[in-house]
């Protein structure tokens, strides 16, 4: 007999993020959103962006992993030339910002922050440490799981979407009221990685793979409003 789901209060902060007035129109001046937009390309991404573990000079507290896989589209193809920016909370469940007022210590190797660029197979790879589980207000004793943050772009700045990686057999999955606010129970296990040894790097950290498809029915599931 299966388990029943422990009561959790529905997530509404996606939808009280949600703008409250219309869009504005703008005509855009030819050129312009080129030339003062974001270039993305291999010269703008640095040897030591996609290895969190490597930009300070002290090795960072906590459980090193490296987490890769494919951005693909609808059909399966690979996305090439994708930025991808990854951030996070340290081993302690802090994030390296002012804003963050949880009781952990902060680690001043780690900043929790990276990008890196998509192959030619659509291929993306981070090396970082396993971010701890933090407290929220969101209910009584709530803790979010341990995840990581992406931020997808395409071509231009407007082309963003963001969502969140989670980890294998998390027991706080099934009490995160975020988590639990994504629509279909095959949704939510895409946004879980699979332990996966072919991407350990033996004797230093373990592997986990996990796929972002962009669109379609098997699309992973990003955050409104982005």
């Amino acid at each position: 007999m299966a388990a029943a789901e422990p009561s959790v209060p529905p997530y509404a902060g996606a939808v009280e993020r949600r703008p409250l007035r219309p869009p504005v129109p703008l005509v855009p001046v030819p050129g312009a959103v080129e030339l003062a937009g974001p270039v993305f390309g291999p010269a703008d991404v640095g040897p030591l962006d996609g290895d969190l573990t490597r930009q300070h000079r002290g090795e960072p507290l906590g459980e090193r992993i490296s987490v890769g896989g494919r951005v693909l589209d609808s059909r399966g193809r690979p996305v090439r030339g994708q930025l991808v920016e990854l951030w996070q909370a340290n081993a302690a469940g802090r994030y390296a910002h002012p804003l963050d007022r949880h009781r952990a210590p902060l680690d001043p190797h780690f900043t929790g922050a990276g990008r890196c660029l998509t192959d030619a197979e659509g291929h993306y790879r981070f090396v970082t440490i396993r971010p701890g589980a933090y407290p929220w207000a969101h209910h009584h004793n709530a803790w979010r799981p341990s995840h990581l943050h992406f931020s997808l772009f395409g071509t231009a700045f407007t082309q963003r979407l963001v969502t969140q990686m989670y980890f294998p057999d998390d027991p706080l999955l099934p009490y995160d009221a975020v988590w639990r606010s994504v629509p279909g129970a095959a949704a939510r296990r895409r946004l879980v990685a699979a332990y996966d040894p072919g991407l350990n790097e033996p004797g230093f950290c373990l592997g986990y793979r996990w796929d972002i498809v962009l669109d379609g029915p098997d699309a992973t599931w990003c955050e409104e409003g982005r």
